[in-house]
């Protein structure tokens, strides 16, 4: 993480109970940094009145964060009070602690703000269970920016919410990022400063079981200034509020921990803005190097294509619906 010091950096330990610094002006909503008589670091959202019912309902329980919510005698208000505990990274607890301080921003209501905490904590859950709970390194940002964009040209164009989402297949790591009936596509972006060649990284990307295989390049560029372009989180959040069906928006957040991401400000730049992208088919004659015809022993194959090269393979995007 870029966070160079944390809220309990100056905070002392408490010989008992915890002490807080407010991160909000006190009201019916208030946020505060903690740390307790233990020395963990404590994150508590401050609520007016009584929400026991609501936190038994949707309580969920998170690897290596205590959640609990109590009555706090000093205020008179209730307390959901989350723990660091140890063997999770301090300084991404801060990240996730900030951006739920960005998400309760404006939110004076205390039930829905203990409803915005929860669901927040729901897809840390997913998040943390994984493997990958690091920060998204630029390419990676940039290959989930693509990816979105074509989940959200699938379900415009072609498959209903649910079935869309099931066919996002870039998560689990499987040979193509979405494969649905007899297709399957990869989808690649390429930045400003490397527009002639494509990067393929593994010798399972270009061959597939499915009959008709597609190759989908994104031309992503950074800007600040254009209303157009959006940051990760922004995309995010807009292909969220695209789709209607409940259980496909689970099973989006689910993908989208599984792929590494969880919503953190760091995803708040570089904003990204599609130039423009291009389909090729993968078929007979176009160049590539796949597993059944490689030599007898080498594996982890990786390679770049020239665009020039594969230009007779160039076709309507409108192709890959067709199948």
């Amino acid at each position: 993480m870029t966070i160079s010091r944390a809220p309990w950096d100056e905070m002392k330990k408490p010989d008992r109970d915890y002490t807080v610094r407010y991160a909000t002006p006190p009201g019916d909503v208030s946020l505060c940094w903690g740390k307790d008589e233990q020395g963990l670091c404590l994150f508590i959202v401050q609520l007016e009145g009584d929400h026991t019912d609501q936190f038994r309902k949707n309580i969920t329980n998170v690897s290596g964060i205590a959640v609990d919510l109590r009555q706090l005698p000093e205020s008179g208000k209730q307390g959901l009070i989350l723990a660091l505990e140890k063997h999770v990274d301090r300084d991404l607890f801060n990240g996730l602690c900030q951006t739920l301080i960005g998400n309760l921003d404006g939110v004076a209501d205390p039930a829905v703000a203990l409803e915005v905490a929860l669901n927040h904590i729901k897809r840390w859950k997913a998040f943390l269970a994984g493997k990958r709970t690091r920060v998204l390194s630029i390419g990676e940002v940039r290959g989930l920016f693509s990816e979105l964009n074509f989940l959200r040209t699938l379900r415009g164009e072609h498959l209903a919410d649910a079935r869309a989402v099931d066919a996002w297949c870039g998560p689990d790591r499987t040979h193509q990022d979405f494969i649905f009936g007899n297709t399957a596509v990869e989808v690649k972006s390429i930045s400003e400063r490397d527009r002639s060649t494509v990067h393929v990284t593994s010798e399972d990307q270009l061959e597939s079981v499915s009959e008709h295989l597609f190759l989908n390049i994104y031309y992503l560029t950074e800007v600040s200034e254009r209303a157009s372009a959006q940051s990760l989180n922004e995309l995010v959040s807009a292909v969220e509020h695209e789709l209607i069906d409940a259980e496909a928006i689970e099973e989006y957040w689910k993908k989208l921990a599984s792929y590494g991401y969880v919503e953190i400000r760091e995803y708040d730049s570089p904003k990204l803005l599609v130039k423009g992208s291009n389909t090729y088919r993968v078929s007979e004659g176009f160049p590539r190097l796949v597993r059944s015809e490689l030599p007898d022993g080498l594996v982890d194959v990786k390679y770049s294509l020239q665009l020039e090269k594969i230009a007779p393979f160039e076709c309507k995007r409108s192709e890959i619906w067709g199948n």
